[in-house]
């Protein structure tokens, strides 16, 4: 449904996005996440039509957007991270505002209204003052107006952003009750755990480039193997343990407390069989040797750069 080639985005000697390259297909419930000012508002706005990209290419449903901005807005749906409500209209008619901007007008448009209402669960707001709505409801009424035109793609800019954790809830559940509906969804969140928990595949950007991407399960299993190795010796084999645990090439930092280690190790499943070949070879007296359980928030800080691994060793 998405396919983002090749783009980027400068501005004067700033390089916003740098070679983003993504490929969301028809159905997703895709996450975008990154620290803020990582590029993910600025990818989102090119693809709605709202910035002029410096290069690349941006194709929804094979459709160019970059060369087509007009006859794709039908397609598409936005919810800003900022929104605004117009003063002095009810629920229903700010929607039938909207509508009307799509060429819907009188029973067709209310019924369509309604049926949003009753989407986003707003049924028994309809004729409240939109200012006098919480965030949360406002978030859920800014998607419903977003759908009005029954888009095939909707993009999110950190919708849950906040609000409380019910107002959260309510959101993903709509979300997922629209993926199931076969929309496809690009929401954006500078928190990883959020994402997960209602993503069928997320994609990680830093400094204007996505580095990593990934059905769920492949990301939390990045999670897992990004985690240190716990490794326990017997107490006359410490010593030994530790200087042969500092040669190996995968390890970046060893720390120890008595007889466990905890191990910082790239490598997947046979670089850790591997390793504890290699130290029962050596013979090395090991107790246990396992992943310490991985964290999707970990994961996110090594990679955007915030959680960096220090070289060298370390003992107490």
């Amino acid at each position: 449904m998405l396919e983002i080639k090749h783009l980027y985005k400068r501005y004067g000697r700033f390089l916003a996005l740098n070679d983003v390259n993504l490929h969301v297909e028809q159905g997703e419930l895709f996450g975008f996440v990154g620290a803020n000012g990582a590029g993910k508002t600025t990818t989102m706005r090119i693809c709605v039509g709202l910035l002029e990209a410096t290069a690349g290419e941006v194709y929804i449903g094979g459709q160019d957007v970059l060369q087509s901005r007009k006859a794709m807005s039908e397609r598409i749906g936005y919810v800003p991270d900022f929104f605004g409500v117009y003063p002095s209209f009810t629920a229903l008619e700010y929607l039938e505002f909207f509508a009307a901007a799509y060429g819907i007008y009188g029973d067709e448009a209310k019924q369509l209204c309604l049926d949003l209402l009753k989407l986003v669960k707003l049924t028994d707001k309809a004729n409240n003052d939109v200012n006098g709505l919480s965030r949360g409801m406002k978030q859920r009424m800014c998607l419903a107006r977003a759908l009005v035109h029954n888009p095939d793609i909707l993009f999110l800019d950190e919708p849950a952003s906040g609000l409380d954790p019910r107002a959260r809830f309510e959101l993903k559940e709509i979300l997922k009750n629209l993926s199931s509906m076969g929309k496809t969804i690009v929401i954006s969140s500078h928190i990883l755990p959020e994402l997960a928990e209602m993503c069928t595949s997320v994609g990680i950007i830093d400094r204007g480039h996505i580095v990593l991407k990934g059905s769920i399960d492949e990301i939390h299993r990045a999670a897992a193997l990004s985690s240190p190795l716990l490794i326990t010796v017997a107490e006359d084999g410490v010593d030994r343990s530790f200087e042969f645990l500092q040669e190996i090439p995968n390890v970046h930092k060893v720390t120890a407390q008595g007889n466990r280690f905890s191990v910082t190790f790239d490598g997947g499943r046979e670089e850790e069989n591997a390793l504890l070949k290699r130290m029962v070879m050596a013979d090395i007296p090991v107790y246990s040797f396992s992943r310490q359980e991985g964290s999707l928030e970990s994961l996110f800080m090594q990679i955007v750069g915030k959680n960096k691994r220090p070289g060298g060793a370390e003992r107490r």
